[in-house]
């Protein structure tokens, strides 16, 4: 997993990713599915990477100040531990195929559609006030935590696809405060999956140092210009593309 062209692909996902606080497992699941890599190799290959974007996207946003640390026990309390379950269980490859298409499916639609939103909504206005997360909100974050955990540790995927829409959704917060919920969420729960991976014996190919370069610049790039000021409408689009081609190989 050295090639040049492989490695330029994970440097323009982590950027793409990392741009909107995400950390492009599906992503990385794409260009790798499309390069014909096997499942057992695709699914800890990108929850490493995932670690290493996730990591860099939180201390930027971080440093941007738009982390609401009220948003972020809620969710991991339930999705650390499912996440870690997801990563123990091993699907028959057909099954996992079968997953990983409509997980990737789901990214391209979920993408298409923010950018179609972006580029014709409204301005966005700035902050509204955040009301505190009264107990029954915090069951409602802790039941989307452990699903979105479960299909991460089944998938190798970090969670983020499902969870900014979902937090969007409820408006939870900021557009960048979700984004920045969605990136440590991210690396919490790839660490986790990583985790029960190993707990069930299985081996942990290293990306090699390209890779793992390509990721670690790509998120810095990304992320830094995400966390302050990028539009990425355009982007958005290009990724919904390649995640929906590689969404076609894997269920076709």
């Amino acid at each position: 997993m050295t090639g040049w062209p492989l490695t330029a692909a994970v440097f323009l996902v982590a950027a793409v990713y990392a741009s909107v606080g995400h950390a492009g497992a599906t992503g990385y699941i794409a260009v790798m599915t499309l390069w014909g890599l096997a499942p057992e190799v695709i699914r800890p290959t990108s929850l490493v990477l995932n670690v290493i974007v996730a990591t860099i996207g939180t201390v930027q946003f971080a440093r941007a100040g738009h982390v609401d640390r009220r948003l972020l026990p809620p969710l991991v309390v339930a999705s650390v531990p499912a996440a870690a379950v997801g990563g123990w269980l091993a699907l028959p490859r057909a099954a996992f195929e079968t997953l990983l298409g409509a997980v990737l499916a789901f990214a391209a639609i979920r993408l298409a559609l923010e950018a179609v939103r972006q580029r014709h909504g409204p301005a966005p206005a700035g902050p509204s006030p955040r009301p505190p997360i009264d107990p029954g909100r915090a069951g409602v974050l802790g039941l989307i935590g452990g699903v979105v955990g479960l299909l991460s540790g089944l998938t190798g995927v970090g969670g983020g696809v499902f969870l900014t829409p979902l937090l969007l959704a409820l408006r939870a917060a900021p557009v960048r405060t979700v984004a920045a919920t969605s990136a440590a969420f991210i690396l919490v729960n790839s660490l986790a999956g990583l985790a029960g991976g190993l707990a069930a014996g299985r081996g942990m190919p290293l990306p090699g140092v390209p890779l793992v370069a390509a990721a670690a610049a790509g998120g810095l790039v990304g992320s830094s210009l995400g966390a302050f000021r990028l539009p990425v409408t355009a982007l958005t689009f290009l990724m919904a593309a390649v995640l929906a081609i590689a969404a076609a190989k894997s269920l076709l």
